[in-house]
């Protein structure tokens, strides 16, 4: 049995994922922040090969301490994200939600897997997958605004690229994920697809890839996306 790591795992497309590799067979250690807003994660895990973990990821003493406390891990997914305040174009940037969207989508999938390294290390599989949006894009930016969450993974885009370039030497596949744009709470309701369509397409992106794809930009459909 295969063992993958989720952040964010208790609604939208974290939680579609959990039930996707549920589905596959796979053992499914998932995280969530707060019990109030994890009832269906909590109760799919009575029945089901869950681990549900409290977690915020930016405490990243509790990120180490979980890390050593947990076997081999063949894939990580960090796919908490946050996108901070919305409707603030130029002149009226929050400074403070700033540098919480950045630490929540660019900080901490670095620590992550920083924390994480020794147990992908002991899979053969050792593959990291880290939800991006193609708003990162600077080819796809042609509208302007947007400048936290724009920024924020544009900077995870670049924190992907370096760790494909220190960990593929090691085995390592890492890569940066576009899940489409999502009915979710963030996407909101006139998004193209749902949760259960995006994370079907993202698991068969992360399936198919190997070595040779790490430090790439993907799209949930498997069609590249320019950085």
């Amino acid at each position: 049995m295969k063992t993958v790591f989720i952040t964010g795992a208790n609604r939208g497309i974290g939680l579609s994922l959990v039930k996707g590799y549920l589905s596959q067979g796979w053992h499914v250690h998932a995280t969530y922040r707060e019990a109030n807003t994890a009832t269906e994660l909590l109760e799919l895990a009575e029945k089901n090969p869950v681990t549900c973990h409290q977690l915020d990821v930016t405490d990243y003493a509790m990120v180490n301490s979980l890390s050593a406390s947990l076997p081999t891990i063949d894939l990580l997914i960090n796919n908490a994200g946050y996108y901070g305040p919305k409707g603030y174009g130029f002149g009226n940037t929050d400074v403070e939600q700033w540098r919480k969207v950045f630490e929540i989508n660019a900080i901490s999938p670095l620590k992550l897997v920083e924390a994480f390294h020794a147990n992908l290390d002991k899979s053969v599989d050792k593959k990291v997958a880290c939800l991006s949006s193609k708003v990162g894009s600077m080819a796809e930016n042609t509208s302007g605004g947007g400048y936290i969450y724009r920024s924020s993974k544009a900077a995870l885009n670049s924190v992907v690229k370096s760790l494909s370039n220190d960990l593929s030497p090691q085995g390592f596949t890492v890569l940066a994920l576009h899940p489409g744009w999502v009915q979710t709470e963030m996407g909101g309701p006139n998004a193209l697809i749902d949760t259960a369509t995006s994370a079907a397409g993202l698991m068969k992106v992360i399936n198919q890839a190997n070595t040779s794809h790490s430090g790439e930009f993907i799209n949930y459909d498997g069609t590249s996306i320019p950085w």
